[in-house]
């Protein structure tokens, strides 16, 4: 098969090749061979590529946390047995996704609806589940409520503005490109901030005079520091990503008089920690709100499997206008 690898970490574009005539690796007992169909390019991805991920790869690595493709062979066991055949959406497998092949656990795989795209089904795990996870299910914003959240223009941030929509939860919006502000209005965002317009403090301050009780960020670093000196007291906030590659600084203090409870949130592990029937649960209704539209992924470009390298840089622009996805196979 063929596969794209990196043999030590650092910028993708630098590290990444692809390699021919790989060997396919044999199954163990409850897993699955996946012929990969197409993979998206997420900023987890990167960064795990730069080694700037919380989890570190183990060199030689194959990268994509996720995708979708048909099981082909099993190693054994029911579960295994009953995916044969099946389109299946992969979160976190053995091996990366971004190869023709990859050997996953039939725990780890899911099958899709025929009528979805092979765009959607690539892209139904970390986005959609990350967004839905977050606010109805650890934070579980009620309804009337205000959520504030930074990067509000990523594909995450469009989903919990449409969630916010269809739950009743009001969303304040923090971008940093004007341009961007009209199509976060148009999806149901009540307030969009943009950050070059003023002190964030005063900003908020002018649309939600009481403070804000729920809040996610994305970035960390500078915005993510000013974020939680806005907050009302008690608020909760969720940590979900560092894209500012820079910490959070926050005074002691704060915490201490206020009450913020600050969480990191991550979804490999929330999922592992959900019993079985809340997890199916969970599913399903992430399934109903992809059919329905609410935690659709836009895509920007595809490319093919060979040029991972164009792929790469496109997917690390700013404003791309949605996910890039690597199409590795047609069904």
């Amino acid at each position: 098969m063929k596969q794209v690898v990196f043999e030590r970490t650092g910028p993708p574009q630098e590290v990444l090749r692809l390699q021919d005539d790989v060997p396919l690796p044999p199954l163990q007992r409850g897993e699955v061979l996946i012929r990969m169909l197409a993979a998206p390019i997420n900023p987890s991805d990167l960064m795990y590529i730069s080694g700037r991920y919380s989890v570190q790869p183990t060199l030689p690595a194959v990268p994509g946390f996720e995708g979708v493709g048909i099981v082909e062979s099993h190693g054994g066991g029911l579960l295994a047995r009953l995916r044969l055949g099946r389109r299946v959406a992969i979160l976190g497998p053995r091996l990366g996704t971004w190869a023709e092949y990859t050997i996953a656990s039939a725990r780890q795989v899911l099958p899709v609806p025929p009528h979805w795209s092979d765009e959607q089904a690539a892209t139904f795990f970390v986005n959609p589940a990350t967004a839905l996870a977050m606010v109805r299910y650890v934070l579980q914003v009620p309804a009337g409520e205000w959520l504030v959240q930074t990067a509000a223009a990523s594909e995450v941030g469009k989903m919990i503005i449409r969630l916010g929509r269809h739950f009743g939860f009001r969303t304040l919006n923090i971008i940093r490109r004007p341009e961007q502000r009209d199509e976060l209005l148009r999806l149901g965002a009540h307030a969009v901030l943009v950050i070059s317009e003023g002190p964030l403090a005063e900003q908020m301050a002018r649309v939600v005079p009481h403070g804000i009780r729920y809040a996610l960020d994305p970035v960390g670093g500078q915005l993510g520091s000013d974020l939680l000196t806005t907050l009302a007291p008690g608020a909760r906030c969720l940590i979900y990503g560092s894209l500012a590659d820079a910490p959070l600084q926050i005074a002691p203090r704060l915490l201490i008089s206020t009450g913020l409870r600050l969480e990191g949130f991550w979804l490999a592990r929330w999922l592992r920690q959900q019993p079985l029937l809340r997890l199916l649960r969970f599913f399903r209704s992430v399934r109903r709100l992809v059919d329905q539209g609410i935690l659709q992924s836009t895509i920007a470009a595809v490319y093919p499997l060979e040029e991972v390298h164009a792929a790469v840089e496109h997917a690390q622009q700013p404003a791309k206008g949605g996910k890039i996805l690597l199409r590795i196979a047609n069904p």
